[in-house]
Parts: C-alpha cells; sequence; structure tokens
C-alpha cells in the first residue's frame, strides 16, 4: 500500500501531530519533535509521549510511517569544530527524541561546506556524524534527504548520498528521502514515465533503492537544474503529474511514508486525494 500523507503542524504538543494527519487523511505524516528553528527545547513529558503514542494507535498509523524532520539549523557538515559539536549535540537530541516517541526515522538534510572546506571532506564529516548518532541511539534510523544544491549545501547529487551511506558503519540504520523538487531542480529530469524510469534507475545504480526510507512529494516551481529550492502545490509547477503517477504505481514506493510539503496546506486533502486517484485498478 502507498502511505501518503504531509508534514502536520505539532503546535500545542507532538500528541496533536496524529489528530492533524487524520483530519487531512493521511495515511502517514512528518513533523518536527520540537521548534525547527531553535537549538534547545524542553524535553518531552511523559504525557506527551503517552499521548502521542495512543492518539498513533487511534488514528491507525504506525511508527514505521512517520517521518520526523530535524531541525532546520543543524549542519553535520560544518567546517567549524565549535559549530559542528553544536550541531551534533543537536542531532543527537533529535535522534533520542524519535526514541522516546517510539519513531523508526529521523529525516534529515546532510549539511553545507559553506565554502570553506571541499564537498567530499564534508561529506566525510556528515558520515562520521551520524555514526557518532548511531552509537549512541538504538532503533532510529537517520534518513537522509537530498537537497536542491542551493548555495553550499550538499547532497544534491546521488552520488553525495552514495558517499555518506558508504561512510556509516551501521548500514541497517542509514537510509535516503527523495524530495521529488529537490531531484528535479538538482538536474533529474522527472516530467516524463521515460524520465522517471532513467532517474529511478541511476539512483538504484548509485545509491541503491533499497535505502530508500521516505519520500517527499512536492512540484516545483524552478525548472529542471536550477539549483532553488521552491515548492508549489502538485500539478501547478514545473513537473505536472506524470511523476507522482509513476510514483503511484510504482511497487518500489510501497510501504514507505511519502509526504506532501506543498505550499498551500488549505488543500492536502484534495491532493492526498488526488495521489490516490492515479493508482491503476
Amino acid at each position: 500500500m502507498k502511505r501518503v500523507g504531509a508534514h502536520v503542524s505539532a503546535s500545542g504538543g507532538v500528541e496533536n501531530a496524529p489528530l492533524n494527519a487524520q483530519k487531512i487523511g493521511a495515511r502517514a505524516f512528518a513533523l518536527f519533535t520540537k521548534n525547527q528553528r531553535q537549538w534547545v527545547a524542553k524535553p518531552l513529558t511523559a504525557k506527551s509521549i503517552d499521548a502521542f503514542q495512543a492518539n498513533l494507535e487511534r488514528i491507525g498509523i504506525e511508527p514505521r510511517h512517520v517521518l520526523p524532520h530535524d531541525s532546520y539549523l543543524i549542519n553535520l557538515g560544518h567546517p567549524d569544530p565549535e559549530a559542528l559539536a553544536k550541531s551534533r549535540d543537536a542531532f543527537l537530541d533529535e535522534m533520542r527524541r524519535c526514541e522516546q516517541l517510539g519513531l523508526t526515522l529521523l529525516n534529515f538534510h546532510p549539511g553545507s561546506h559553506l565554502n570553506q572546506v571541499s564537498e567530499e571532506q564534508s561529506l566525510d564529516t556528515v558520515a562520521e556524524s551520524i555514526n557518532r548518532a548511531l552509537e549512541q541511539t538504538a532503533g532510529v534510523t537517520a534518513v537522509i534527504e537530498n537537497t536542491a544544491g542551493q548555495g553550499s549545501n550538499l547532497g544534491y547529487r546521488f552520488e553525495h548520498l552514495a558517499q555518506i551511506i558508504d561512510r556509516v558503519e551501521d548500514k541497517d540504520r542509514v537510509g535516503i528521502c527523495i524530495d521529488t523538487c529537490h531531484t528535479f531542480v538538482s538536474g533529474y529530469d522527472l516530467r516524463t514515465a521515460e524520465a522517471c524510469a532513467a532517474t529511478f534507475a541511476e539512483l538504484d545504480r548509485v545509491v541503491g533503492c533499497h535505502y530508500l526510507r521516505g519520500m517527499h512529494l512536492n512540484d516545483s516551481k524552478p525548472d529542471l537544474g536550477a539549483r532553488v529550492d521552491r515548492h508549489h502545490s502538485l500539478g501547478e509547477g514545473k513537473l505536472g503529474w506524470e511523476v507522482f503517477r509513476f510514483i503511484m504505481n510504482d511497487p518500489r514506493f510501497e510501504e514507505i511514508p511519502m509526504v506532501l510539503e506543498t505550499i498551500d496546506d488549505t488543500i492536502w486533502d484534495r491532493e492526498i486525494a488526488q495521489l490516490y486517484a492515479l493508482v491503476d485498478d
């Protein structure tokens, strides 16, 4: 089964996220377990943890179909030792929050070299950051998201994801999340069924689709190869509907959380229904 949802609000407490997912007809969802624009957050309370798990069970979504996202402040490839340590501490806290909630995935952007070191050196730093976090946690998989390649961001080439994974020691606890907008604007065409087949074959060859743990389903405002991260509502951007039809009918994308991050949250319920309507009988 395809598991489609959206990145829903956890305002008022993480326990509200499952209920917000239910309102839009989601079969999966993403959330921030803390304020994504602050370094430090109050610890999760036992009351919130219990309520989150009860609400998750109530709406019938399994923990493996929840794709939390870490803070945007974290840079696991930071070239400055002090800033890197701060990011590593924050990432470890995010992993531990997932542990507390009983969740099995944590999605994150790999990081940025900030034009101070080479891409390769920064990618090695990301892998070491992941290794350190995995050593201190259990049961949570680090899910690397491909990026649009804006600025000095890493992860816009499939080879970047492969290099990180190659240097992660526990291969059972590392995976990838593919964002359709990011993939397209970083130079991989997805506008036709043939282009989709070629791009996902390239992903399988370079990284391996067995590492796929989630997807972000977004149309794109910029054009192919623009390396600018601007999402659009489904069917309203430069991608169109064909890529989403392809994904909804490809067995490689079964039973992983596929999350909308499109720009109009008032139509997420409609977009989810439209995606399921693309499934061939």
